[in-house]
């Protein structure tokens, strides 16, 4: 009986697809066991407000942002890294997930391994579990997300040394210290790419009197933003409308301008390392200094990030390779050892609090 029951079970393993899922504010990224990244697309949904239904998601809804008429809405389900709308989550996770893999009598639903923010508590934890649920997932499993961006950073985490990895995505910023395959200490700021790009527009209609939209702040971001000194001072040509004739207007951006707006946004990222670093024991501390800080996330490419931290901790700080993509490759790492894991939520906020004990 015991044979049979081992033999259906590798034989089920053969037919279903095992993925993981970096759900994050700005992108959704998933992992197929034996595949790779296979999705790779914004985490936005396009959904006709009269009838409800999905219009586009991914990079075509983002392609919406801002050019949608009266009846059509593209949003952002995520916010801060958690999910703020339930159904619209459910509803992209749907799609992604079919164009991941195609369920059927002989591919069964697949077991999910989604990452989720060191500052998330049980409530938002159980929302990302119920939403993959309904979006087709058959188990599903969490992992921090700075414990994947190191496993995808190809830190060596599994021995009593300790690495600190700042994890900066488009809604937080998750720094962690970590040793013995687990997380030692870890904090969570809502302060990453998207505030970036909220602070340049406010700043580009205040000083300029022009309006601009949500993806033209990040391309500023992108082209000419930086949280250090350049070398050199650059400009950008940007078009937006003009708040008072509501006619549309160009002007020219210059990079000194965007550094002094977004100081004050990294240096809050800067004293949350700082923070991390006080609260970490000594000799986690002083393998810290030897071993470096790791950046990864798409925040962490923003010109001279990695050159602010080094200023402010004193300690050399590197950008990891493909750092867009480190959390979703450490979260595919995981599935190696899935059937060992924990299904459902994995407690964070009760962990954080029994640590401060």
């Amino acid at each position: 009986m015991a044979k049979s029951k081992r033999k259906f079970n590798l034989n089920f393993k053969l037919f279903s697809s095992d993925l993981a899922v970096d759900l994050g504010t700005s992108n959704v990224l998933i992992y197929v066991e034996n595949r790779g990244v296979v999705v790779r697309e914004p985490s936005v949904v396009a959904m006709d407000k009269n009838t409800g239904k999905i219009i586009q998601v991914g990079a075509d809804a983002r392609n919406m942002l801002g050019r949608t008429p009266g009846n059509v809405v593209a949003m952002h389900p995520l916010k801060d890294g958690v999910i703020s709308d339930h159904e619209m989550t459910v509803k992209m996770l749907q799609i992604l997930f079919r164009k991941a893999v195609k369920n059927s009598i002989f591919n069964p639903k697949p077991r999910v391994v989604i990452c989720v923010p060191s500052g998330v508590t049980e409530v938002e934890e159980r929302s990302v579990i119920n939403a993959a649920i309904e979006a087709g997932a058959r188990r599903v499993y969490l992992i921090e997300e700075p414990l994947a961006a190191a496993l995808g950073a190809n830190l060596p985490i599994s021995d009593a040394n300790g690495h600190m990895v700042v994890d900066i995505g488009g809604g937080t910023t998750d720094v962690a210290v970590l040793s013995l395959n687990s997380v030692a200490n870890s904090s969570s700021v809502e302060v990453a790419g998207d505030a970036f790009d909220e602070a340049i527009a406010r700043y580009i209609r205040r000083k300029y009197g022009v309006v601009i939209g949500q993806v033209t702040a990040e391309n500023i971001k992108t082209t000419i933003g930086c949280v250090y000194p350049r070398p050199e001072d650059i400009y950008m040509t940007v078009m937006g409308r003009d708040s008072k004739t509501g006619l549309p207007r160009t002007l020219n951006v210059f990079s000194s301008e965007i550094y002094e707006v977004l100081r004050r946004p990294a240096r809050q990222i800067a004293d949350e390392v700082l923070h991390v670093l006080e609260e970490t024991s000594p000799e986690l501390v002083g393998d810290i200094s030897r071993n470096g800080i790791t950046l990864t996330g798409g925040g962490c490419q923003i010109w001279g990030m990695d050159l602010l931290l080094t200023e402010r901790t004193d300690i050399p700080c590197t950008i990891a390779d493909d750092p867009d993509s480190c959390v979703v490759y450490g979260c595919g790492k995981s599935l190696t050892w899935i059937n060992h894991m924990q299904e459902g939520p994995i407690n964070l906020a009760r962990k954080r609090f029994m640590n401060r004990e």
